[in-house]
């Protein structure tokens, strides 16, 4: 899409990118709820096909909403574009675990915003929830969409990889697609990735501390959640970077901030190296996932035309739909644990589907409940 046609100017996509980093409590999917309501549906920057397209792409290394933002800035204006919405949008959760960590390795403790956070659950919940049923409404076309939808939803309650599910319904819609038009095609295009796994090296400078965690990063499948164990594998039992308290506060400092989990490497890079090294190692875990989703966004515009591509790509986008229900879903048991959360639940879904108010001004309410001790 070129700058002239598009619907939003850099200057404003950059400042949306920014205040959904600011806002994004959740992680994940939370933050594609926030994505499809302020730039899907009501700016209509791109397709929504092709944003869950792009979180089908995001899902394969790395953190998938900060591939997202990539995907539909570099859709829009290009390269640059994307690594600045990239960093736009991880801005205010790095700022902001860098403040917290700095606090806690001073202090020894974790600052009092729990409260907050537990009034947030409930409208998290409802916030996912209303981007499946807007997306559900509009990608769900058919008898075949509607079962994918249901397969990918059942599969991913057993752990399966997110990547593995996409790439599994993505094939079914390929062979789908050409029982239907009993041709045969030929392609002459083959994406291949090839995660390189490098071995450990003791941390003696701040290039060290970017290997650790630039090969870490490539073994960042499925984002979210799955990036805990792996670190702590690598910085708690390996390296003993961090002990095991040390670990388990800063998993818990990463869930007070807004933005995808694996800000978990900032703070761990503060306590290895200081400031720097929490940029530095946050960087460096995110690198390979960029790098990735800019080949896959670049290869998006040469392949979205070919019809072997088109058939995968239908049976990815209702997986996509199942994925987002079962992020609330497995959300929902640590956020629903009372009648006042379920009271908050239930007020704030009518307010995001039927009456169309802002996010922000939704999980206000919810922060102010949990302040107020509504939610205990």
């Amino acid at each position: 899409m070129k700058e002239d046609t598009a619907k939003i100017s850099l200057k404003a996509l950059l400042w949306e990118f920014l205040k959904i980093g600011t806002i994004g409590f959740g992680g994940g999917m939370s933050i594609i709820a926030l994505i499809e309501k302020e730039l899907i549906k009501k700016r209509k920057v791109v397709d929504l096909e092709e944003f869950l397209h792009g979180i089908a792409f995001g899902q394969i290394l790395g953190p998938f909403a900060v591939n997202t933002a990539i995907f539909i800035a570099m859709r829009l204006y290009g390269f640059v574009a994307g690594i600045l919405s990239a960093v736009a949008f991880m801005l205010p959760s790095v700022i902001l675990v860098i403040i917290l960590s700095q606090i806690y390795f001073a202090y020894h403790t974790i600052p009092s915003l729990q409260t907050a956070l537990v009034g947030l659950g409930p409208v998290v919940i409802a916030l996912i929830i209303s981007a499946a049923w807007s997306m559900g409404k509009k990608a769900l076309k058919n008898v075949f969409a509607h079962i994918i939808a249901l397969l990918s939803l059942l599969l991913s309650f057993y752990k399966i990889n997110t990547a593995y599910i996409l790439i599994f319904f993505g094939l079914i819609g390929i062979v789908r697609g050409l029982i239907i038009e009993k041709k045969r095609f030929k392609t002459n295009k083959l994406l291949s990735v090839f995660p390189f796994i490098l071995t450990g090296a003791k941390l003696s400078s701040l290039p060290e501390l970017f290997i650790n965690f630039f090969k870490t990063g490539l073994v960042f499948f499925g984002g979210g959640f799955v990036l805990v164990p792996i670190l702590h594998e690598e910085l708690v039992t390996q390296l003993k970077w961090l002990t095991e308290r040390e670990f388990i506060d800063g998993v818990a400092i990463s869930n007070l901030t807004p933005g995808p989990i694996a800000v978990l490497a900032t703070f761990a890079g503060y306590k290895v190296y200081g400031v720097l090294g929490a940029i530095i190692s946050t960087s460096a875990l995110f690198l390979p996932g960029v790098i990735l989703m800019l080949f896959l966004t670049k290869g998006y515009n040469m392949l979205k035309d070919v019809t072997v591509f088109q058939y995968f790509l239908s049976g990815v986008t209702p997986a996509v739909i199942g994925l987002v229900v079962n992020a609330a879903l497995k959300l929902a048991p640590s956020s629903l644990i009372n009648i006042p959360s379920y009271v908050i639940f239930v007020i704030s879904l009518p307010l995001l589907i039927r009456f169309k108010w802002h996010p922000a001004f939704v999980l206000a309410i919810g922060a102010v409940a949990g302040m107020l001790g509504v939610i205990q």
